[in-house]
């Protein structure tokens, strides 16, 4: 187990990562929370905040054609064969 110091920076604490610990980027959101008298930092995940709002970014052109035709996969093949209704998936 490796050890480290706290030490201020600014107003805040700060805690020196060692070498060996260290991420390979230095440019990166790290989260942070207190479990008990521990402290977990992890790398920030993406969020899906914002996604929709990508989407809304897209004007009726987009794909005003659709996908056009596409071979089925092979794997898909074999797993419509297997279905009751032959295929004809249904939502419900």
């Amino acid at each position: 187990m490796l050890t480290t110091k706290v030490f201020r920076n600014g107003n805040s604490q700060a805690v020196r990562i060692p070498a060996d610990l260290a991420y390979s980027q230095t440019e990166m959101e790290l989260q942070i929370e207190r479990i008990g008298d521990e402290l977990r930092i992890r790398p920030l995940k993406p969020s899906l905040e914002g996604v929709l709002a990508r989407f809304a970014r897209f004007d009726d052109s987009f794909m005003a054609e659709g996908r056009g035709d596409q071979e089925q996969a092979e794997r898909d093949r074999a797993w419509r064969s297997m279905q009751p209704s032959g295929g004809d998936v249904k939502a419900g």
